[in-house]
């Protein structure tokens, strides 16, 4: 089921659709429950490609998957021109970006940023984009790096929009001291990013807003955050610090797709 929309996605091209989905509307039970998009889980397999499938055919009419990467915390972008074998030809990477219609790409996320790009061309043809942000990609530069390749497949800086959906938000986004360190490190301004915790020796971390400060540095005027907490919010979607907080032995991965139509 899809969670949350931007209409300032859906207004820049007639032929982009997209969704933040969350865990509700799937076959997947127990820790899964039920709308599980992770090839990488330890889920039934069969119930994952029962519910990619019915991810992708909400945006695209007989749509058979999502093309998704090996997510490993990178500033990895890739292109897509053609689908690929969900399982052993998945590239590693955190971002993937097309300008092909028919196929829909996205990104699993459960606390992590989930980021979906639209804009035009000169031309006035769409090109898409979709990033997975976690504090280490987002502090490596993947959302710049989508950017970059957008702009060199033919995108025009400003008309780029970009969506931070949700994620885990500054309430609950708790971090030891020294977390900080490389954030400021790289631009002594992050220190807005962070806040003091409730708990000695912790500060509360704003990952939603610092992405969103990223984007701003290399032109995206358009930025957008959906404000939704993945932590507070279990009954509608999954999130890996509960997971963790309850030592359960694995937790799904919601997706946020998008594709171009025609």
């Amino acid at each position: 089921m899809i969670e949350f929309e931007e209409k300032a996605i859906s207004a820049a091209h007639p032929s982009i659709k997209h969704g933040f989905f969350g865990r509700q509307g799937g076959v997947s039970v127990g820790l899964y429950d039920s709308l599980n998009c992770a090839v990488g889980s330890d889920d039934d397999a069969l119930s994952v490609q029962k519910n990619r499938q019915s991810v992708a055919s909400q945006l695209i009419e007989n749509a058979d998957d999502i093309q998704t990467v090996w997510q490993i915390h990178s500033k990895e972008c890739v292109v897509i021109e053609a689908p690929f074998n969900a399982g052993k030809d998945r590239p590693k990477a955190d971002a993937l970006v097309t300008d092909r219609a028919g196929l829909v790409i996205g990104v699993l996320t459960a606390d992590c940023g989930p980021v979906l790009f639209a804009c035009c061309k000169e031309d006035g043809s769409p090109v898409i984009g979709a990033v997975h942000a976690g504090w280490g990609g987002a502090l490596k530069g993947v959302c710049e790096e989508t950017v970059k390749v957008m702009i060199n497949q033919g995108a025009m800086l400003e008309s780029i929009t970009a969506v931070i959906g949700p994620c885990i938000a500054p309430k609950s986004y708790e971090v030891s001291v020294g977390f900080e360190k490389p954030f400021l490190e790289q631009d002594g301004a992050n220190e807005h990013f962070f806040k003091p915790a409730s708990r000695e020796g912790h500060l509360m971390f704003d990952l939603p807003g610092y992405i969103a400060s990223r984007l701003a540095r290399v032109g995206v005027k358009n930025v957008v955050i959906s404000g939704i907490d993945t932590f507070s919010e279990e009954e509608r979607f999954f999130s890996y610090r509960r997971t963790t907080h309850r030592k359960e032995p694995d937790y799904g991965r919601q997706v946020s797709a998008i594709a171009i139509t025609e």
